[in-house]
This record gives structure tokens, sequence and C-alpha cells, in this order.
């Protein structure tokens, strides 16, 4: 059974950031590397625990940065894609990482932006209030919200069962979603990996040795939604799989003609991973829901900068699989809704704890490169065999 309430000291909670390659991502450019507040790292290497993974699950929160050999940078974030900024009554994450993003942040301020766009947003965050920022964000469909915990606890797995030679259809993309579906894969389920034509998993543009690492040993398949044949076969992929993993606002997956409430109740155990809940209308990414959530570290001079690499994307992962690995509440299917920002929260004291220490002499161990299993397969390069292996006639 997982053991999701605290039972650890202090030494042994810094001990934990300290292995896990977190602390070397946190801080700024010029400083020490800072010890991230809360037990993100202690309640990782307990879902590594129970997954069973060869790596104390620690390690899993870094590993992107050893491939692309990113490191800490204070208020931006270790990709550079988001940063943290000073509202008129507290601080808030801002993300700027689509081609839509420009043209949304002018939106959001009311303003042009014209080449660069954070001088403008930091002057209008700085004389308004974060729940300003988080009512226009949630309208735009920015990635951007104020540090605010989450008082929602995060779902907790239950029993470990034996996931050897179940289907899992995968249609998530970038971290999160695909991590969990390689550890799944890991423990010996059969992984197929579902794009669209429109739309290639991101990741797929990124460190490629992280690509393969993910998704080497999995099949690519690439079915088109707007076609009645397309459709349909996605729909009996569904019927076949015992676990699904996706991280889509549910109408979207309507949009495909998919159900997770009927898959349910015909026996799939369903991954739903988003921002903030299934119910929610806000989007994120790991970078700005940890910070939003409140995992973020305070410099010497009090201000506010990012811990790690994306850190949400990496934890929900790994309670993703965990929770993909349980027995189900009811022996049947079930739902397991995870809220990213609800899993950051609950790894959070409260109230937050605004000292960061230094890690001081200490041994602080940097981010580590797993190997992986062989080369991730070009996208829908499996399509047609692993339809016709599942009895689905080929679009």
């Amino acid at each position: 059974m997982f053991a999701w309430r605290d039972t650890t000291d202090e030494t042994e909670r810094i001990r934990n950031w300290l292995g896990s390659g977190i602390a070397t991502l946190t801080g700024s450019a010029d400083g020490p590397p800072l010890i991230p507040p809360g037990r993100a790292a202690t309640i990782a290497n307990r879902l590594g625990s129970f997954i069973g993974t060869a790596d104390d699950g620690a390690r899993f929160l870094s590993e992107r940065a050893a491939f692309t050999g990113m490191t800490r940078n204070g208020n931006v974030s270790v990709g550079g894609k988001t940063r943290l900024l000073p509202t008129s009554d507290g601080w808030a994450a801002v993300s700027c990482a689509r081609e839509s993003d420009p043209s949304l942040l002018s939106a959001l301020i009311s303003h042009d932006i014209a080449d660069n766009p954070w001088l403008a947003v930091t002057a209008w965050l700085s004389a308004h209030p974060g729940a300003e920022l988080a009512e226009r964000a949630m309208l735009l469909g920015l990635a951007a919200a104020p540090v605010q915990r989450s008082a929602t606890p995060a779902p907790t797995p239950t029993t470990r069962r034996c996931v050897d030679g179940m289907l899992v259809v995968d249609f998530s993309a970038l971290w999160a979603g695909p991590l969990c579906a390689h550890l799944v894969g890991a423990a010996g389920a059969r992984v197929v990996k579902v794009e669209i034509p429109t739309r290639a998993d991101g990741a797929r543009l990124g460190n490629p040795e992280f690509y393969s690492l993910l998704h080497a040993g999995h099949e690519s398949v690439v079915l088109d939604p707007s076609t009645a044949a397309g459709r349909s076969a996605m729909a009996q992929l569904v019927d076949r799989a015992d676990i699904v993993i996706e991280a889509s606002r549910p109408r979207a997956l309507a949009g495909f003609g998919l159900d997770a409430d009927a898959a349910v109740s015909s026996g799939t155990t369903w991954i739903s991973i988003t921002a903030a809940g299934r119910e929610s209308p806000r989007i994120g990414f790991g970078d700005d829901i940890a910070a939003s959530s409140g995992l973020i570290a305070h410099d010497v001079d009090g201000s506010a900068v990012f811990v790690g690499d994306a850190i949400a994307d990496p934890l929900t992962g790994l309670l993703a699989a965990a929770l993909a690995m349980s027995e189900t509440p009811s022996g049947a299917g079930h739902l397991w809704d995870i809220s990213m920002a609800d899993l950051v929260s609950s790894t959070l004291p409260l109230p937050l704890h605004a000292d960061t220490p230094e890690c001081g002499p200490q041994t602080v161990s940097h981010p580590r490169k797993r190997a992986s299993v062989g080369i991730a397969p070009p996208s829908g390069a499996d399509t047609e065999s692993v339809l016709r292996s599942l009895g689905i006639e080929v679009p």
C-alpha cells in the first residue's frame, strides 16, 4: 500500500532533494543551488518504490536536464519559456511557449507587446493583482496563474497490480503522460502511442535521446479523427485497451468521438492528466503549474526562483504510472482524474515557507541519464501492423 502521509524528518527530506538532481536546477544562475520546499522528492521516491523502478523515483524529476544540458536560471525556467514575475500582491508564473502565446499575452494586457513580451507583461503584472491575472488567463487559454496553493488532495495509489501483457493506448504528449506510458511499458504492458496527422507530439522536436528514452519499444499509430474511418479505428483501439492515458480536456476527446465514462463502464482504467482537473478550463505546462501551485524557492534577495525543470511533469508521470498499476477501488474500470496543480500542492506544507536554505557543503547530485532500450519509432510507423494485430480495419 502506498504511504502518502509524510513520516520523514527534515534531514531525510533534504537528503532526498540533494539526491534528486533538482537542487542543481534551483536558484539563480550565478548563485548557489537551493533546497526546495516541501517533499516532492520524497513522494517521488515512494512512487518509484511502488512502481518498482530500478532507480530512485526522485531521479526522474531531473533527468531531462541531463540530456539537454540546461541548468538553473533564477526566475526564468530551465527551458527558458516561463517566468516568475511579481504582481501587485504576490508572484505569478507566466508561460510563453506556444506560437500563439505572444498574441495572447498582448490580449492579456490589452497592449501591443512588440518584439519582447516580457517588458510590457512585467510592467502590467506589477500593477495588477494575481486574481485579475488568473481570470484573464483562464478566458484567453493562457498558461499563467498567480502562486497559490491548492487545498484539494491528489489521488492515492492503492494496491499494486500486475500490468504485464495489458494494452495501453497513449494519447498524451510532451512529458507527464509519456513518462507514465514508459513506466507501465517497462512493467510489461504493450504501449501504443496515438497521434493525429495535424498534431504530432511536440516532444519529437525536442532532444531526440530523451524522446527515445520515453518512447523506445512502443508502437506508433497515426489516425485522423476528422474522417469516419479514423474515428472508428480510434474508438476500436480504446475498446480494446486495458489502460488509456490522455492529457486533454474532455471536450477535445469528445470531438474525437471518445467517451471516457463509457470506456470505464466497460472495465478500462482511464488515466486523465490535466492542469487543474477535468472540470477546470485552465491550461498549463510543467513549469507554470509547479510554480503557481507553490513549488518555488527564494533567492537571497527574496525573489522567487523556479524549482527544477518543469517538475510538475515528471512528478505527475510517476503518480499516473502508480495509479495505472493500482487495483481500482471497485475492482472494475476506473477514471483517475489527476490534477497536476493538486499533486504539486499536496507535496507542500501549509502555510508555505518563505525560507529556502542553500545546499552548503553537502554533496549535491546532478541530473543523470538513463540508457534508452532503443530508438523511438517515427510517427505512424506501426499504424497498419497495430490495427491488423487487433483486428481493426486499416483506414
